[in-house]
């Protein structure tokens, strides 16, 4: 819309220097030129869309009118309406009606026209009008309003929130003086205390060449959530490593930290953990900020999403004196709730438990945790080795990274003491192999491993909106159910709404694989069986694979099919 502003000031609709004004608004707050006439007072809304209606021979829609069917919503996915600011309207035979801010935008024309083979037609709409309606119609994107932020900055509004030391607790009431302190302060804790709101697991702040943006990762998916003006861009990054106690003046090498902070949220104050990553990249430092909340460790197994059998072979293995449980799976599948639950439910006055963690994510308490600090030599092996000379029962070591540490908790295992532990591996059979590949020999992985968990994370359909909908036979024999139980499926999905920000999801669950190492099991094992002949054993003897697992959340109408086939292989 660059032309957009001479051709007003032709048309006599605004003033040159109004313009001239205009653009350097949008220079400054980014965004459409229309946008600044009208949050200018230049224009008023109706106006804009008249004026490009005429101007372009194309009619204008007042979207708050119109009804659009829910089959014509569904053409256009809705990062792509975000994209362009463009809503489906109607369609009729081939042609496809569009709403749009701006008429002349050939490129998203195209782009829709190559995505769904429909020839586009367009209609003028306001830019708030259609933000508003894809919203509607496609749900909220979970997005921090930026003008609002802005604006709160400007009039001096906070977030109650104070970073805390490692080792001490503030006062509340120190609190009072931060309405004085600098905007990015204060842009900084707003983003720190809605992420806590929605629920996120990890917060991206990245740079870019030309623009600066602010993503959350919600159920394992990330959404953008705002993109503060790029001239904040180091103020930010300074900001948040002052926060982690990192050091400011390195912007060429990556940083680890941690901020501890406290807040009041819906009027119960929270402790909250942000374990901090900065890594440099071309145009400046991304940092990401994994949340750790103790309000969302879920340690009642019986929540987690195993299945009745699953979970009672999986307790089997916990409450045995010796030999060693594996829980395996990708970098954010949940390893770590399911071994805390793990060692939570073993925990007694009785028992001695000792953790090496790398980092320690939650504080236990009556287990004896300990961080590792690889540049002063504290690894996993070292701190194994130190724990079997304090006497303890069960022992979790953080991940088996390599032939030491393997050698180490294997030995620890066959010594009489219980061992938990982490693999990255695609499935539970698999992790046998990845230790014969660390080097291991087979009959010490026959005789001290006892239990192989591997898991992923699904979302949940959203309770608020779940509704049963159609799904083609062929569609679910291909995912993985028999002919004989068709009739008795019936696929939910979230039909989106404000409990769930539009997406249909709310939480997630688990798929649980759990294999028993039993004795034809280690059979395989001695003999150098491949992980594919262990898991068809597997299977024989009762193992519910990932997938098997998926298909029974299903059924209970828990997760959707697109979930379980995004995180499952047949």
């Amino acid at each position: 819309m660059s032309r957009i502003g001479e051709q007003l000031v032709k048309a006599e609709r605004i003033t040159q220097q109004q313009l001239d004004e205009a653009l350097a608004a949008q220079k400054r707050d980014g965004g459409r030129l229309g946008t600044q006439f009208i949050k200018l007072g230049m224009l008023e809304d109706d106006e804009l869309v008249e004026f490009l209606s005429q101007r372009y021979g194309v009619p204008a829609i007042a979207l708050a009118d119109v009804d659009v069917d829910e089959t014509i919503i569904k053409i256009i996915p809705p990062d792509v309406c975000r994209k362009y600011t463009i809503l489906p309207v109607s369609k009729a035979g081939a042609k496809l009606t569009i709403a749009m801010t701006d008429p002349t935008n050939v490129f998203a024309m195209d782009d829709i026209k190559f995505m769904t083979g429909y020839n586009v037609e367009p209609v003028v709409a306001s830019e708030v009008a259609l933000t508003e309606a894809i919203d509607k119609y496609y749900g909220s994107t979970h997005s921090i309003e930026l003008k609002k932020v802005m604006e709160d900055l400007t009039e001096g509004e906070d977030a109650d929130l104070e970073v805390l030391d490692e080792d001490e607790e503030l006062d509340l009431a120190a609190l009072e003086a931060q309405s004085e302190e600098a905007p990015v302060v204060r842009l900084v804790n707003i983003f720190l205390t809605d992420a806590i709101k929605k629920g996120a697991s990890d917060i991206h702040i990245e740079p870019y060449e030309k623009e600066y943006r602010i993503r959350y990762r919600i159920d394992g998916i990330l959404y953008e959530m705002m993109r503060p003006p790029i001239k904040l861009k180091e103020a930010i990054t300074s900001r948040v490593k002052i926060m982690a106690r990192l050091d400011i003046a390195e912007k060429r090498l990556p940083q680890d930290g941690r901020i501890k902070i406290k807040t009041k949220l819906s009027g119960k104050v929270r402790d909250i953990d942000f374990r901090v990553s900065v890594l440099p990249t071309i145009f400046g430092e991304k940092i990401v900020l994994r949340l750790l909340d103790k309000d969302n460790l879920m340690l009642d197994m019986q929540r987690l999403g195993f299945e009745a059998d699953s979970l009672r072979v999986f307790e089997q293995a916990i409450f045995r004196p010796y030999g060693m449980v594996l829980v395996t799976g990708p970098t954010g599948s949940g390893k770590t709730n399911t071994l805390y639950s793990a060692i939570s439910r073993v925990n007694s006055p009785e028992t001695n438990i000792m953790t090496a963690e790398d980092p320690v994510e939650f504080n236990l308490p009556g287990i004896n945790q300990v961080q590792m600090k690889e540049q002063i030599g504290l690894n996993f092996a070292t701190s194994l080795r130190s724990f079997l000379r304090q006497d303890p029962n069960i022992v979790l070591v953080g991940e088996i990274r390599d032939f030491e540490t393997a050698e180490v908790a294997i030995k620890a295992a066959m010594t009489g003491h219980l061992v938990f532990s982490t693999l990255h591996t695609n499935d539970a059979p698999s992790s046998i192999n990845r230790l014969m590949n660390m080097g291991i020999e087979p009959f010490l992985v026959a005789s001290s491993v006892h239990l192989v968990v591997a898991q992923r994370l699904v979302r949940r359909i959203c309770n608020q909106c779940k509704e049963p909908y159609k799904v083609p036979d062929q569609a679910l024999t291909n995912v993985g159910f028999s002919q004989d139980e068709l009739s008795d499926i019936q696929p939910f999905r979230g039909r989106g709404c404000d409990t769930c920000s539009g997406t249909g999801y709310k939480g997630r669950v688990g798929l649980f694989e759990v294999m028993a190492v039993d004795d034809e099991i280690r059979e395989l094992i001695l003999s150098g069986a491949s992980a594919y002949e262990l898991r068809q054993m597997a299977i024989q003897n009762g193992m519910t694979s990932l997938r098997l697992s998926g298909l029974q959340k299903i059924r209970e109408g828990v997760t959707s099919l697109e979930e379980v086939v995004r995180e499952t292989v047949t």
